[in-house]
Parts: structure tokens; sequence; C-alpha cells
């Protein structure tokens, strides 16, 4: 999933806080939580969803390929991001 250049510059220093905030929004819930690592699960049986977010208080990603990569699992589009107030 490539995002304009426009998009990345408004998600690049999203911290976690914010992402996980931005999950819980759209219907993720915390699963379990294992010391800074928090599984986020959305809907039920086979097309139950997972993801782990690697908890640390006020840091943003800094890698755009993490970031990216993170995207894709949790199955954003651009206007997801608009939707959930991450992007204007």
């Amino acid at each position: 999933m490539a995002f304009a250049t426009a998009v990345w510059d408004q998600i690049r220093n999203i911290t976690t806080e914010e992402l996980c905030s931005a999950l819980q929004r759209d219907g993720w819930a915390p699963d379990c939580k294992t010391g800074s690592i928090v599984i986020y699960t959305k809907g039920d049986g086979e097309k139950r969803r997972r993801v782990s977010i690697h908890r640390r208080a006020k840091k943003s990603y800094g890698n755009k390929s993490l970031l990216g990569a993170l995207l894709k699992d949790i199955g954003w589009s651009e206007d997801d991001l608009r939707r959930l107030k991450v992007i204007k």
C-alpha cells in the first residue's frame, strides 16, 4: 500500500499512543499485553485479525518501512486515516 508524500509527511511522526488510540476508534480491542507489546484484535472467527504494537511512550516510528508494514497489516487506506483523524 503506497501513500502519497503528503500523507507520509503527516503520519511519519505518529506516536504509538496516537496509533493505539486510532486503532481503538476503528474497533480494534486490546487482547493481551506483555511488557511493552500490546496485541490488538478485530473481528471474530476466520475474519479475526491481529496486530502487535510495541508501545513506547511519546516515541514515533522513525522507520518509514516499519510504519508502512504496520499500516499494511492493519489494512488502513488513506480514506481510513482521514476518517480516524490521523491525517487531514
